[in-house]
């Protein structure tokens, strides 16, 4: 894929579970529009991987790292005010991390399950978010990407955990939009169709087949593809558009 030029010199960009997935390669895109980049990341050798990969692949040695389980409110907290000192403000945050959870009828879901999927994907959405709005509030700045999915427009059998915590991610994204809109900061979310990320292939293979079966595109999401929307998203360009989702969806989204 050729890329088109984003311009993102010298913003600071948070993104969480940058580790792997899309959250990797949203990472190498920022890198090579020149943001400084500090991925978070609950796995320590998982954060050194990549760091170590990124800096190959874009000649950057300026990869800021951290560990942070985004679920730990206190720990995200510590997270951005590390990161502000670090560099002096936080202009772009993707909500990248999430757990999808097992596959299972929802009078069957584990109760463990179910409590674990919300924690991480809504509340540790949530934590971000309301630790790092002050922040872009106070520099009248900011760009907010939630990466939300196409289950929390639809709901996928056998995944009620994972599509009602898309679905609250979305609802989210709409509400920080409009409480923000009266600054220069933008907060939108996106709805990927499954892409071959390591959360999305744990899944049981009769569940991967049947979301490949609803996509008229016929194909897993590129990584790259998400990446080029969310780079976009997370632009000075992005003036207006706030409160938004923005489909990735490969033709299967109907509204």
């Amino acid at each position: 894929m050729q890329l088109n030029t984003i311009n993102l010199d010298g913003r600071v960009a948070v993104v969480t579970g940058g580790a792997q997935g899309i959250g990797y390669e949203v990472a190498d895109r920022f890198l090579r529009s020149g943001a400084r980049l500090v991925i978070w990341d609950i796995n320590q050798d998982s954060l050194q991987t990549a760091k170590g990969t990124l800096a190959a692949a874009t000649g950057r040695d300026d990869i800021h790292t951290m560990r942070v389980d985004i679920a730990d409110n206190a720990g995200v907290e510590a997270a951005v005010a590390g990161t502000v000192e670090a560099l002096g403000r936080i202009d772009i945050l993707v909500n990248n991390a999430a757990i999808v959870g097992p596959n299972a009828p929802l009078a069957d879901y584990p109760l463990d399950a179910w409590r674990s999927v919300l924690d991480v994907d809504v509340n540790g959405t949530f934590y971000c978010c309301r630790a790092v709005a002050p922040v872009m509030t106070a520099q009248n700045y900011g760009r907010i990407v939630n990466v939300a999915s196409i289950a929390g427009k639809e709901g996928n059998p056998n995944a009620a955990a994972y599509s009602a915590a898309k679905a609250a991610v979305i609802a989210m994204t709409k509400s920080l939009g409009k409480e923000l809109a009266g600054h220069d900061i933008a907060v939108n979310c996106v709805t990927p169709a499954v892409a071959r990320t390591p959360g999305a292939m744990e899944q049981a293979p009769e569940h991967i087949k049947y979301m490949l079966s609803r996509i008229p595109r016929g194909r897993f999401l590129e990584l790259a593809e998400a990446a080029a929307m969310i780079a976009w998203l997370a632009s000075a360009e992005n003036s207006f558009t706030t409160g938004a989702v923005f489909d990735l969806s490969g033709g299967r989204a109907t509204y």
